[in-house]
């Protein structure tokens, strides 16, 4: 039982702790102007498009095959399409008295993608600790770091869109939150099926390559046209490819 618990915990931390230092970083990102906030959120779209297509993805395909993923993809592109027009009719820009609604929304949505994504990162992690001690380790301390541009990409357009920065934490906490029941769960059953773990990433990756090309990058092109933003998109890219070889 301790085992468990401790193995729980370890979930929890390396998620909400993870993704919580994103959300800090998106502190410091105030809004500077157009230009500024258009390399920004580019730079967020590609380093998360990098960790999806070179991480994420690949390692589902791994697990469950091409086709059980690209299941997972599918149905994470309709459920966010079903999300967002959801959160459109809840006016949520009005209620919350926020500065761009359409920002906030993209912060949402990223936080669910994420949130989904987590859960089987958690799974894994608990199935690791089950195979051994050192590989357990291994994952958690990759996958925490890697959540840290995941909580970053969730909170700049949170925070761009007027959100306060104590709401914004407490949003990119709660998204690490479902690697600790996902730890909990690969701990318990220490094997489960390779093609459920494959529709889950691809799940998730499905959600948020649809934020990416659907939400974040046409909002920073409405902002500014120039070829900073573009540039911005590369970096992330390139910097999403890093973490990601960093990962295998």
């Amino acid at each position: 039982m301790e085992h468990l618990l401790g193995v729980t915990l370890v979930g929890f931390t390396a998620g909400m702790l993870g993704t919580g230092i994103g959300g800090i970083s998106a502190f410091v990102i105030n809004k500077k102007g157009n230009r500024f906030m258009s390399f920004i959120l580019e730079f967020s779209a590609g380093l998360m498009m990098a960790v999806v297509c070179f991480d994420l993805l690949p390692h589902a395909f791994e697990l469950g095959g091409l086709e059980w993923t690209i299941i997972g993809i599918i149905i994470g592109v309709t459920l966010i399409i079903y999300l967002d027009n959801l959160i459109k009719a809840a006016n949520l820009g009005k209620r919350l008295k926020v500065v761009n609604s359409r920002l906030l929304r993209v912060g949402i949505l990223m936080m669910v993608g994420i949130a989904l994504h987590n859960f089987p990162e958690g799974v894994a992690i608990g199935s690791g600790f089950e195979a051994s001690v050192k590989l357990g380790l291994s994952l958690t301390f990759v996958i925490a770091i890697h959540n840290i541009p995941e909580g970053l990409a969730m909170a700049v357009p949170m925070r761009a869109g007027g959100m306060g920065n104590l709401k914004v934490l407490f949003y990119t906490i709660i998204a690490g939150v479902p690697m600790g029941i996902g730890a909990f769960v690969g701990a318990m059953l220490g094997e489960i099926s390779q093609e459920v773990i494959a529709i889950c990433l691809g799940f998730a990756g499905g959600a948020m390559l649809y934020i990416v090309c659907g939400d974040l990058i046409p909002e920073s092109k409405s902002i500014y046209k120039g070829r900073l933003s573009t540039i911005g998109n590369i970096l992330g890219i390139i910097l999403g490819i890093i973490i990601s070889a960093g990962a295998h």
